[in-house]
């Protein structure tokens, strides 16, 4: 009875009873409301509170608005927008999901760049990789590659994930690191040290980058795995060993029947970093982006003797296979011959029986390094053969054909599909394009000999922008690739190299309506 008696109060206090009191009404009211509409905008628009713990944040009060949902985790609370339909034209979700794992993945990637191993050496790292695959939801296959010496094991690792019907989407990280010292003073450096193929003792360092790869490649999977919602089809992901050695990993994946064994892909993704492109950025070449590199070793043999009587034997010094570029190759092509080791003889009067020649060749296309290589042959036997030497002390010429890497040939229609999505989740400042270079990649296996697998590698930047810029200012050479000063920016590097990735994947698997 007393609480109908306030209630009924309480009402009266509110009733009109008058045209000043129903003003008065309407004025309370529009404050109320006003009052709620703040207190709505206060709780629902989106917010961040960095470092704030999950206990703090269950305490802050959430109203989020249509279209936006509550998030937390151990850095932040707030909300955000719900995932998008093709996240590659909303960069919120891919970041905030970037967010919630790069803790782990930041303690990823200081492991890997602490802990390299040689090629054919990859045990412990292709069991960390193969490990976080699992986790991700992948099914995983271990060990697997053949090389053409059955001494060695092949530690690649081959992860697939059915989602339905749609493309086959092959990505693709390296694993092996190079036999340097690491000299970046960093606190995580790597103080590896281990014997290599001939038994000699040798430091190991992630010089290359591989560390950076494999973290983004783990994020990706990761990301992928959460946002299969939003793509359809099979993804695999291709831990690949011996990058930096011939024969490498990727053909004797191949050999062992990646293809065949596992579904054959309708693309090829990866990527590398770039040790002269900002972090933040991500660089495209469409067509021919990496070089044909071929091994070339000569034993030139003639007829020693005094060097004060050269008339008296056959020199074997005299070569000019530099000559083969500037005058033999059309002016525009792509070629380099480069003799990198000359021994000949052991002391100063003393013309030596054999030269020993050790050259690389870099070329584009099949027609230019057929024509090299031909080259290459033709000048060196005919200036023995000039010199009158001997029969039975013609040159000797090997190719080393298993030593072959061919160019990677970046496929111009998904070049231009993949920078149109770099471009909507990026911003076009980031996305930029490169010219191509001599260095040679195995990853151009994939795409087989016929290019029948459409295939793109991109370069991921990874140096801060300020040191490009004092670099440009004080002309000093930044740390290259296979320095042992080269050290990548982490955090910004992997966040953008995920996003860069993802976004990629899901363009290509995207489902279609």
């Amino acid at each position: 009875m007393v609480s109908f008696v306030k209630l009924r109060a309480f009402v009266s206090l509110w009733l009109p009873r008058s045209v000043s009191d129903t003003m008065v009404l309407v004025k309370k009211l529009a404050i109320l409301i006003f009052v709620f509409a703040l207190s709505y905008t206060a709780f629902s628009e989106t917010k961040t509170y960095i470092g704030h713990s999950p206990d703090e944040c269950a305490r802050i009060r959430f109203v989020c608005p249509e279209g936006e949902e509550y998030f937390s985790d151990a850095k932040r609370c707030g909300c955000e927008k719900k995932l998008a339909a093709n996240p590659s034209s909303s960069g919120q979700p891919i970041d905030s999901l970037i967010e919630k794992e790069y803790s782990s993945l930041d303690a990823l990637y200081k492991h890997l760049h602490t802990n390299p191993e040689l090629s054919y050496h990859e045990v412990n790292t292709s069991v960390r990789i193969a490990e976080e695959l699992r986790k991700a939801g992948f099914e995983v296959t271990e060990k697997f590659g053949e090389y053409p010496d059955p001494k060695l094991t092949g530690y690649g690792i081959v992860a697939v994930m059915k989602n339905g019907k749609g493309p086959t989407v092959l990505v693709r990280t390296d694993l092996d690191a190079l036999p340097l010292e690491e000299k970046t003073g960093l606190p995580y450096a790597s103080k590896v040290k281990t014997k290599n193929d001939a038994g000699e003792d040798v430091s190991v360092m992630h010089a290359c980058g591989h560390d950076i790869h494999m973290t983004v490649f783990v994020g990706t999977a990761r990301l992928l795995s959460a946002l299969r919602d939003q793509w359809h089809g099979t993804l695999i992901m291709v831990g690949q060993p011996a990058e930096e050695i011939a024969p490498g990993g990727a053909e004797a994946m191949l050999r062992a029947g990646l293809y065949t064994k596992f579904p054959k892909p309708d693309y090829c993704l990866a990527l590398h970093d770039d040790a002269s492109l900002a972090t933040g950025k991500a660089g495209w070449v469409e067509g021919y982006a990496l070089a044909n590199v071929d091994t070339v070793d000569i034993t030139i043999r003639g007829a020693g003797g005094h060097g004060a009587y050269p008339h008296t034997t056959k020199d074997p010094v005299v070569v000019a296979l530099q000559t083969i570029v500037s005058r033999e190759v059309q002016p525009g092509q792509f070629a380099v011959v480069t003799v990198g080791s000359f021994h000949g003889g052991t002391k100063h009067n003393i013309i030596p029986d054999d030269a020993k020649l050790q050259l690389t060749v870099r070329t584009y296309t099949k027609e230019i390094r057929q024509q090299v290589l031909s080259a290459i042959e033709r000048i060196t036997k005919g200036i023995t053969q000039a010199a009158g030497v001997p029969a039975g002390r013609e040159p000797i010429i090997d190719l080393h054909p298993a030593k072959f890497v061919p160019a990677t040939y970046n496929n111009p229609d998904l070049v231009k599909k993949t920078v149109s999505a770099f471009q909507e989740a990026l911003g076009k400042d980031n996305v930029v394009e490169r010219i191509p270079v001599g260095g040679g990649e195995d990853f151009s296996r994939f795409s087989l000999d016929d290019l029948s697998v459409p295939s793109f590698q991109f370069w991921l930047g990874a140096v801060d922008p300020k040191k490009i810029a004092e670099s440009e200012k004080t002309k000093t050479p930044l740390p290259s690739l296979h320095s042992p000063l080269f050290a990548p920016v982490p955090e910004r590097t992997i966040r953008t190299g995920i996003k860069a990735m993802s976004t990629a994947v899901i363009n290509l698997m995207k489902p279609t309506s």
